[in-house]
């Protein structure tokens, strides 16, 4: 199980260092969204890992406020980037 779990955590943190640069680099402002709304579902997996590993099901609810949160933040910032180039 610790090879799985070793293995889910790398290809966890390969995939955030790379939605990290395309947060970074993003040429518009939804693509900059897309990658943060990644960057959160990709911490609320490592979440996951990190429960299954200490064998708990405490953080059951932080995942699903951490998901909530990342669902209303990513609605509320392409309103914001439609209602600015409505405007234009």
């Amino acid at each position: 199980m610790t090879v799985m779990v070793s293995i889910a955590l790398g290809l966890l943190c390969a995939a955030a260092l790379l939605v990290t640069v395309r947060l970074v680099r993003g040429p518009a402002a939804l693509d900059r969204i897309v990658a943060l709304d990644t960057l959160v579902t990709l911490i609320i997996s490592g979440t996951v890992v990190g429960t299954v590993i200490r064998s708990d099901g405490i953080s059951g609810h932080v995942l699903v406020v951490l998901a909530l949160l990342g669902f209303i933040g990513t609605i509320a910032a392409a309103r914001l980037v439609e209602r600015r180039e409505d405007m234009r």
